[in-house]
């Protein structure tokens, strides 16, 4: 493959840098850089002038509102993004739900619904994980069942990301308890706002409130927002999860990350010489640079195989793995550079509006938090010994 851009790919690429430096507002790039949780007026401000330039969802045709990139393009954007640490856009909608829809929707659903994500109107929130359903997620127990024109729904979610803030959850239901277990499942778009739906703040390692448990009391859904037909949940299920785990290897941000690293460690002395002079940390360092590398190149043929709409295939499970293997890496070395500076928490200041005077520790303040928060990547959209599983079936035969 090769990856030098053309003459028109670098005047795009200059393009989104000027647009970057002059409309990602100032305080939203330094709770970014700092490693500061943003809040929701943050995310849609920074969401609502992406929506307005007409480039919040680079993944989307044109047809539906999309910029119509080529997968270069998108390459380009996310990684300009990252280096300039513009907010990840929240991927429910834009790049989870929408696909779906688009894929498996009814006209009048494209009609409603993706216009409404665009224009930042609906908060979306995924309802896949259940006590005992994670990996094994075709075992989920949350029933629906038929009432007219509605299903009454009752059962438990958990892991549900920032679904303190949704109003709209797109939702595993088993609609058959008897039909085999993938044949039983469907897909319904659920109004969190709905009588009987309660939301429980799980606090992970790092002290953040970023995930959920969601309960549903006989929660009243429209059978007119159920997603293809009853029963068809389970492909709209792994048509998603290709699209999420494609995302989740993160390329943009463990560049920046491991150009974060790479500064931190010419910067902190070991023995009277940057740390990045000493031989054992800076081959593990050369280690990450080539494995990104070469995850770049996978990436890129993955998007570009998928480029006139057809699906990721098993290779985003291999994109998943690698990706949050290398960024949890990049994690680890970066708190080891930090040494002593690293184990402080400073809640107040990550998920609040306090500040330090320290620049010095408002800098490092985000090490040890970030390195715990990195360890989930190896877990949640489906966990990496499943992912294995699913490339030496899939593609290696086994």
């Amino acid at each position: 493959m090769n990856l030098t851009y053309s003459a028109e790919e670098q005047a795009f690429r200059q393009q989104v840098h000027d647009f970057l430096d002059t409309e990602l507002p100032d305080d939203i790039r330094e709770r970014v850089r700092l490693g500061r949780q943003l809040s929701p007026d943050d995310q849609l401000r920074w969401q609502n002038i992406l929506s307005q330039r007409g480039w919040l969802a680079p993944n989307w045709p044109e047809e539906h509102g999309g910029p119509g990139w080529g997968p270069v393009q998108r390459h380009i954007f996310e990684e300009a993004c990252a280096a300039a640490h513009a907010p990840t856009i929240v991927p429910f909608g834009i790049n989870m739900v929408a696909p779906v829809i688009m894929r498996f929707g009814s006209e009048a659903q494209k009609r409603h619904y993706l216009p409404r994500i665009l224009a930042n109107r609906d908060w979306w929130c995924q309802g896949y994980s259940e006590p005992g359903a994670g990996s094994d997620l075709a075992s989920l127990k949350t029933r629906a069942v038929r009432d007219g024109d509605h299903y009454i729904v009752t059962g438990q979610k958990t892991w549900t990301t920032l679904g303190q803030h949704a109003n709209m959850m797109f939702c595993l239901v088993r609609t058959d308890p008897d039909a085999r277990k993938q044949a039983g499942i469907s897909f319904l778009l659920i109004d969190m706002t709905s009588p009987g739906i309660t939301v429980r703040p799980i606090i992970t390692l790092e002290g953040a409130h970023e995930v959920n448990e969601v309960f549903l009391d006989e929660v009243r859904v429209p059978v007119a927002n159920r997603i293809g037909e009853e029963g068809q949940g389970w492909t709209c299920a792994k048509f998603l999860l290709t699209h999420e785990r494609t995302g989740i290897a993160g390329l943009g941000h463990a560049k920046q990350a491991l150009r974060h690293l790479k500064s931190l460690a010419t910067r902190v002395q070991h023995r009277g010489r940057p740390l990045l002079e000493l031989a054992s940390f800076r081959q593990r360092v050369v280690k990450a640079e080539l494995e990104l590398m070469a995850l770049e190149v996978t990436n890129l043929r993955v998007i570009a195989a998928a480029r006139d709409g057809g699906v990721p295939g098993a290779e985003s499970s291999l994109l998943k793995v690698r990706g949050s293997e290398l960024r949890q890496e990049l994690s680890d070395l970066t708190r080891r550079a930090l040494g002593p500076a690293a184990p402080p928490f400073f809640p107040d200041f990550l998920h609040g509006d306090a500040e330090l005077d320290d620049p010095a520790r408002a800098e490092s303040a985000a090490g040890a938090a970030q390195y715990f928060n990195r360890r989930k990547l190896s877990i949640y959209g489906g966990a990496n010994e499943i992912q294995k599983s699913i490339v030496a079936k899939t593609i290696l035969g086994m």
